[in-house]
């Protein structure tokens, strides 16, 4: 901002007070307009916040008394922001900065220090004042804890959290009387420059305002004037369809509100995933293990195997089928990213009964005998041989 647009501004106006209000008419009158105008109370309001950055300025000025006698000097100095033309203005007014003005009469000592005390306590420190920044809300982090049945289909869950948010008792503001003042450190930005060599500067949160570019002169008892407070909440999550256990979900917007204005966080939720006592799982496929007899590991037929919240699925078993052996039932798995589905990995474990009838006893031993001749370690004992 330049030094002739800053004296320009009328922040008598701005308030809406005469130049000569007191102190306390000035007070307020910024404390009513800043609770009609703050942010938190005109979420999306482009004209409002700009509107709060005008009225903060002012009162960082006139709420001031040295401020405020270095503005009045000013403005009456220039004409209450109307320049005079100087002598070689044909035209009745200036195509140069006030800057330009003060340097060259610095340098002939026509001005002295007065001068200087009102550009450099002024300028540097309330022209910046309306630049307060809104802020974005933290990022706030929970944990859920699904059965096997909901990580896989998905599910809407209830999700109580606590986070910081505007604190009622000031209304966001961190002054029990709802007019904190600009930060005379980082001039409202909640930001300190630090060089780091090379040129290059960096930036810091402001020490003084805790990066919130605004100081409490009366701190608010609830919230010790950082404006926040802790609140709990309860909402509802949806949680996606195919998560995993361990994985980290991010829900845009729905972390800790704003403050003047600014976004929410965003909330990230780690899920736990209970085991379940039949299916397990790799990757998009789920797996189960079906138990078989002998008869139908041998000789083969149809088995039926159970799904993941579905109908049974049948199996074609060949002859000969060995324990260990895996088979898939396609589009019975996880759900994918893309919607699709992963398959279910089957199993076949060959049962062998710990009880027999007499009858099935003697068809085993005529199995046996019949098989008398067969040795089926015998390619085991040459291999190992040859080895």
């Amino acid at each position: 901002m330049s030094t002739k647009d800053f004296i320009e501004k009328d922040y008598y106006k701005v308030l809406g007070v005469p130049k000569d209000a007191t102190e306390a008419e000035i007070k307020k009158a910024y404390r009513k307009l800043a609770r009609e105008f703050h942010p938190d109370a005109n979420k999306g309001n482009a004209r409002a916040e700009e509107r709060f950055k005008e009225i903060s300025e002012a009162n960082d000025v006139l709420g001031d008394p040295k401020k405020r006698k270095e503005y009045d000097e000013a403005r009456a100095l220039f004409g209450n922001g109307g320049f005079r033309p100087g002598p070689g203005a044909a035209g009745g007014s200036f195509n140069f900065d006030l800057g330009d003005l003060f340097g060259g009469a610095a340098q002939g000592g026509g001005f002295g220090g007065g001068i200087g005390d009102v550009f450099g306590g002024l300028f540097n420190r309330g022209a910046a004042g309306g630049r307060t920044q809104p802020r974005r809300g933290q990022d706030v982090e929970s944990e859920v804890t699904l059965s096997f049945t909901e990580a896989i289909e998905g599910a809407t869950v209830p999700l109580r959290m606590s986070s910081q948010a505007p604190c009622k008792a000031c209304s966001g503001t961190g002054d029990e009387n709802g007019t904190p003042r600009v930060c005379p450190t980082c001039v409202g930005t909640g930001q300190v420059a630090r060089g780091s060599g090379g040129g290059f500067s960096l930036t810091d949160p402001c020490p003084d305002c805790k990066g919130r570019g605004l100081i409490a002169e009366h701190p608010c008892a609830e919230c010790k004037g950082s404006g926040r407070a802790k609140s709990s909440r309860t909402m509802q999550v949806r949680i996606p369809a195919g998560v995993t256990d361990g994985q980290r979900i991010r829900l845009r917007g729905k972390g800790a509100p704003g403050e003047r204005g600014g976004p929410a966080g965003d909330l990230y939720v780690v899920v736990h995933v209970g085991e379940h006592p039949v299916f397990g799982r790799k990757g998009d496929n789920l797996t189960v293990t079906v138990p078989v007899t002998f008869a139908e590991a041998a000789l083969g037929g149809e088995v039926r195997v159970p799904t993941l919240g579905g109908p049974a699925v049948t199996l074609k078993l060949p002859p000969g089928t060995p324990n260990g052996r895996t088979m898939r039932a396609r589009g019975k798995g996880a759900v994918r990213k893309d919607g699709t589905r992963g398959d279910l990995l089957v199993t076949v474990e060959v049962s062998v009964p710990r009880d027999l009838s007499g009858k099935a006893r003697d068809a085993l031993e005529a199995y046996r005998e019949a098989t008398a001749g067969e040795d089926p370690r015998a390619e085991l004992f040459e291999a190992a041989k040859g080895a």
